[in-house]
């Protein structure tokens, strides 16, 4: 049977989504979707399928039932390769081991590779582009610094420089705080409510366990546990007390200040 496709402003949307790997379902009728200059945080317990959600949207796994749509095409019935050229997708788990420098990096991006593409060269404007994207990140100062004396925290800023270079309507940022101290966490956050503010009509959807690690610019929120949505909307109304504690199974109380979110134990002192 044929369904109907989402609303032309829809970025992405999944309906009742099960996704079972070896006889077990890591995701069961997970339903939501995004709209442009939506920016969703996935939060839950390790396990929960968070990443799952993630590869879903990435057009990188297909859902074993229901339907996952991602800027108007239905997962099954369009080429994944084209597809993923439209989505950024931020991953801190680069494989890169090279020496590239951050301008090379962050050109990959236009060819969807880990390294540069033998005998390709970008042309004038695309370079021009890079190193605007690069200035943006805040890293204009190291356009020729190699990535592997780059330190986790710039890494993850070329990165997102990288995944912006095809100008997506869709941005995917799988734990970007992972492996960084305070410092270069809050510098993260920093640049992402920038980048955020520098292209309006960007939707993105981030993966995280921590509430600490959203920018003030997260719009809405999802939580997950067992791989069933416990709580999804607007991030003011879903990351609560009561609902972060029952996903979590233990009682955390959250405070929201200046537009960041804080959580520690509830559970009374003894």
């Amino acid at each position: 049977m044929t369904t109907a496709a989402p609303p032309h402003d829809t970025v992405l949307e999944l309906r009742s989504v099960r996704f079972v790997r070896g006889g077990r379902a890591l995701l069961d009728d997970i339903s939501f979707s995004v709209r442009p200059d939506e920016h969703w945080a996935l939060i839950g317990p390790n396990g929960a399928g968070k990443s799952t959600i993630l590869s879903l949207c990435g057009a990188v796994q297909h859902p074993t039932s229901g339907e996952v749509w991602v800027l108007g095409e239905q997962l099954g019935r369009v080429e994944l390769q084209a597809l993923r050229r439209s989505i950024g997708h931020v991953n801190p788990r680069h494989p890169l081991t090279s020496g590239l420098s951050i301008l090379d990096v962050v050109l990959t991006g236009l060819t969807g590779t880990v390294e540069r593409v033998p005998r390709w060269v970008p042309s004038g404007s695309e370079r021009d582009r890079a190193q605007a994207t690069i200035a943006l990140l805040g890293l204009s100062g190291k356009t020729d610094e190699p990535w592997t004396t780059l330190s986790q925290g710039e890494r993850g800023r070329t990165l997102i420089a990288r995944a912006l270079m095809t100008d997506p309507r869709l941005l995917l940022l799988d734990e970007p705080s992972t492996g960084l101290d305070v410092a270069a966490r809050e510098q993260l956050l920093d640049t992402l409510d920038e980048v955020r503010a520098a292209h309006p009509g960007l939707a993105s959807v981030l993966v995280t366990h921590h509430l600490e690690e959203l920018p003030t610019t997260t719009t809405h929120a999802l939580l997950l546990a067992d791989g069933r949505i416990t709580a999804s909307g607007p991030a003011a109304e879903v990351l609560t007390t009561a609902a972060v504690s029952a996903c979590f199974d233990h009682p955390i109380a959250i405070d929201r200040a200046e537009g960041r979110w804080h959580a520690r134990s509830g559970r009374a002192p003894r």
